[in-house]
């Protein structure tokens, strides 16, 4: 085991694509980039790519970023340490000015290309591409080995879809070997969705079976051969999905990693808090308690919640929250969360704060009339996302229902795909209704 393991840490680099300005996500991605989005009351976004690759004895991973990288460092700075024996790093690879240019990533093959040379100062024969704003479990290793027997050049993990949920996906008709014949990046033509569709063999080999025809539907997982990688991308082209993988049909040996777990795109915000608040199920479609592939975030040393006469149903807690008098319903709080007594939560995400208001503090925000940290007494707040730092102050009433998107409350609240949104550091006075 030991000399699979090390063989596996020498073979892979992997490259974790940190997104562009994730204005999907926005307002969530205003102070931030994709990665460093919270998730799960504790974690970030980057944490479950970085978690599959360690869970995966891959401990070399490059975090390919451009957008507002300040929080993403102080995470991945601050969580991910390795011994010097094993040579594991997580590198944040931000862009950069080079006498090749000067401007930002053009898309992930950009990003890719432009820090090529960074990936040769390391020993390797394979290249795992991941995405930063996904969530799921996968043993990268079976990818790997897979990729190695198929004596494939590309391997793309691939995720079987029924075609009516197919939307927004790049599709991959595979042959019954596995090999790739076509890839059509987010085909809407019901005719080419349907001539994409599995063949009866492949249908049958799935353990997950569907009424419905299915299509394989590309994760955005891509093992490359170190050589053809370097190929593939000497010229302009700009995106992976779109225009790399296409180039290579018929000239290189495509083949896809069937994947048939739970996957989800974090890519928009209705995405995110659906994520999200399918966590506080009793038997959550993501397993976070798995101790045989744990996912990793920065240990904070926070004393345990506290919770006074709350009536509690289905909500997750992060570590160091108070809660007073108040009722929660199918809710994720983050940590240092606070919510004042008589408050009432309802399929809501609260992401909490980045640190406790000192006494000082606190009197001081109370002298210029500031709420407290979090929520004060006697809100009502259903169908939201709350986001850090906020100061939500007594009696205000955030309710999504029946909302257009757009600004509310003088700019400081957004409704976005149907998810009213308090943004990171926002402060709400005492009584505001939306």
């Amino acid at each position: 085991m030991r000399k699979n393991l090390v063989t596996t840490q020498k073979r892979v680099l992997a490259v974790i694509m940190g997104g562009g300005r994730g204005t999907r996500l926005h307002p969530l991605t205003q102070e931030r980039c994709k990665p460093a989005v919270p998730l799960a009351g504790k974690y970030r976004l980057v944490d479950i790519p970085i978690s599959n690759c360690l869970n995966s004895d891959i401990n070399r991973m490059f975090l390919l970023t451009q957008f507002q990288t300040a929080s993403l460092h102080r995470h991945v700075q601050t969580t991910y340490h390795f011994d010097p024996f094993g040579g594991g790093f997580v590198d944040i690879m931000s862009a950069e000015q080079t006498e090749k240019g000067s401007d930002w990533y053009q898309g992930t093959a950009d990003a890719v290309r432009r820090n090529l040379i960074h990936f040769r100062s390391f020993p390797h024969d394979l290249v795992l591409i991941l995405s930063g704003d996904q969530l799921y479990r996968m043993d990268f290793r079976r990818i790997i080995e897979e990729h190695t027997v198929n004596h494939a050049d590309v391997t793309i993990a691939s995720i079987p879809f029924p075609v009516s949920k197919v939307a927004g996906l790049g599709l991959m008709q595979v042959n019954d070997d596995q090999t790739i014949k076509r890839f059509v990046e987010k085909p809407k033509d019901p005719a080419v969705i349907d001539s994409l569709t599995l063949s009866p063999k492949l249908e049958a080999s799935l353990q997950t079976k569907s009424e419905e025809k299915q299509c394989l539907a590309s994760m955005g997982i891509y093992v490359f051969n170190r050589q053809v990688l370097a190929d593939a991308l000497d010229n302009s082209m700009t995106d992976f999905g779109k225009e790399v993988i296409p180039s290579l049909l018929g000239k290189k040996k495509l083949c896809a990693h069937i994947f048939e777990g739970y996957w989800e795109d974090i890519g928009t915000v209705r995405a995110f808090f659906e994520a999200n608040l399918a966590l506080a199920q009793p038997l959550p479609p993501f397993n976070f308690f798995d101790p045989s592939a744990p996912i990793y975030t920065q240990d904070r040393y926070l004393p345990a919640s506290k919770l006074n006469k709350c009536a509690i149903d289905h909500v997750v807690i992060g570590d160091g929250s108070i809660l007073t008098d108040s009722t929660l319903r199918h809710c994720v709080l983050g940590i240092r969360s606070y919510v004042g007594e008589g408050s009432n939560l309802e399929d809501s995400i609260v992401m909490g704060s980045d640190n406790y208001e000192t006494d000082a503090q606190l009197a001081e925000n109370v002298a210029l009339g500031r709420p407290h940290l979090g929520l004060g007494k006697h809100c009502r707040v259903k169908g939201a996302i709350i986001d850090k730092n906020t100061r939500i102050g007594d009696g205000c009433v955030l309710i999504a229902d029946g909302k257009d998107d757009g600004t509310y409350a003088d700019g400081r609240v957004i409704v976005r795909d149907g998810v009213l949104v308090v943004p990171k550091n926002m402060v709400l006075p005492a009584g505001t209704v939306v």
